[in-house]
């Protein structure tokens, strides 16, 4: 693909126009209109103390229409649409808008907010115009790109920029962070719309900016095709969710001093911290400090990449980890597969006049892990819920939290916690960790 790309070389080069390639994309982008219905108490008395103590729940409540704007991109002829997932998310009405003004209603097929994608479709009353997806991994930092999306509502918009940074991440605050740059100028209304190479390809998803007064800076990011396609292929499948592949380990950036204690000729890479046991990882042979610094020849700039890397490889495949360690190299096969739920979760409500009533729990497995949000080697008995009003939301118990002892007693599974639950000690030391972090609390 390198070879294919050159410099303008002359002046006549440099007046040459985008428009031929943009008549043969853009009717493939379309307008996403959501809609939700939210329900907010008058404004009139809000707040106002007298008011809600003789009035409370009486007070009268009013329904409001929120509106949301974004784009999408016609990736299948059947009327198949990806776009953000943040664009629909919570919307009880979405409709699409056809570059030539058609409106269609459509039903999600496929959303993930891990990933920021949504998978919609319509009744296409014919054969609609599609962008193919291209090959995200031959893009190349300078690329010439096109970004096309409907800016503040204004119309549909074309924009032209280079690619200017591949794998960025800690661009969200979602757990993805593998994102192409780009300069093309990308504004609120753009999300979920194309980032198209000058072959008419989709090689990205505009998803987000950094900006300061909400406008482009000429930093925007986009998702990758090479994941757009894999998601997609879920959708196809009928898959009622996005699943990436268990390692059943840990990873943290190589820095500067772990690069140099190691031997590493470059900053790069991720850094093992946990192994699992009995995982994937654990299973193909993956240590503590090995440095993982490629994927299927691949090179990896840091564990968010490695993530990428392995969730494109696809389900049921087998990956080849480049490793190092002691200034050695060595190639090791890690198996993809989904995270597996290795004890019943036995979600229970806890009850009675102990301080975890009102909280369900279960026993933590790498599935339940998965689905929570949390690190797949994490054990123990985890909150899944706290309902309003309880004991435990009094106390300020969250989802998530890990239930590590109560009364120096360690809490192995949800029958030990559902037992001291219901004892009288009459007062209750509890042991939890929170986002890796241990507290200690006394109640009476």
């Amino acid at each position: 693909m390198a070879e294919d790309k050159v410099v303008p070389q002359s002046q006549l080069d440099m007046q040459m126009s985008f428009a031929p390639l943009v008549k043969q994309t853009r009717g493939a982008v379309v307008n996403v209109y959501a809609e939700r219905i939210v329900q907010s108490r008058s404004s009139l008395f809000a707040g106002d103390p007298f008011f809600e103590q003789f009035f409370g729940q009486r007070m009268p409540n009013r329904t409001e229409k929120q509106s949301s704007l974004g784009s999408g991109v016609i990736v299948e002829a059947n009327g198949t649409v990806v776009t953000n997932n943040h664009v629909i998310d919570g919307a009880d009405d979405i409709k699409v808008a056809l570059a030539d003004g058609r409106e269609y209603p459509v039903k999600v097929v496929l959303k993930d907010d891990r990933l920021d994608l949504a998978v919609l479709k319509f009744d296409a009353p014919e054969t609609m115009p599609t962008l193919p997806i291209g090959n995200s991994d031959s893009t190349e930092v300078g690329d010439l790109v096109l970004a096309i999306g409907n800016p503040f509502g204004v119309g549909q918009t074309v924009t032209s920029g280079i690619v200017s940074a591949l794998a960025r991440n800690q661009v969200t605050e979602g757990d993805f962070g593998f994102f192409i740059q780009t300069d093309a100028a990308i504004n609120p209304g753009n999300s979920g719309g194309a980032l198209v190479n000058t072959r008419g390809e989709l090689i990205g998803i505009n998803t987000a900016i950094f900006s300061r007064g909400g406008g482009s800076n000429g930093v925007g990011f986009a998702i990758p095709a090479n994941l757009v396609r894999v998601f997609l292929d879920a959708a196809d499948r009928g898959d009622a969710s996005f699943e990436k592949p268990y390692v059943g380990a840990s990873f943290e950036p190589v820095t500067s001093d772990v690069a140099e204690a190691l031997g590493l000729k470059t900053v790069r890479g991720a850094l093992v911290v946990r192994i699992a046991e009995d995982g994937p990882a654990a299973k193909a042979g993956l240590k503590p400090g090995q440095v993982v610094t490629a994927v299927n020849g691949i090179p990896v700039e840091h564990p968010d990449a490695l993530g990428y890397r392995l969730t494109t490889a696809g389900l049921g495949k087998t990956a080849e980890l480049t490793v190092q360690e002691d200034g050695r190299e060595e190639k090791i096969e890690l198996t993809l597969a989904a995270a597996p739920e290795t004890r019943p979760r036995d979600i229970q409500l806890i009850e009675g006049r102990s301080p975890f009533a009102g909280m369900r729990a279960g026993n933590l497995s790498p599935r339940l892990a998965y689905e929570l949000k949390m690190a797949s080697e994490v054990t123990g008995v985890v909150v899944t819920e706290v309902v309003r009003g309880s004991p435990a939301a009094r106390l300020g118990f969250q989802p998530r939290d890990i239930v590590i002892a109560v009364n120096g007693e360690d809490i192995a599974s949800v029958e030990d916690l559902q037992k001291i639950a219901e004892s009288d000690p009459g007062f209750w030391r509890v042991e939890i960790e929170r986002d890796g972090q241990r507290i200690r609390q006394i109640f009476r």
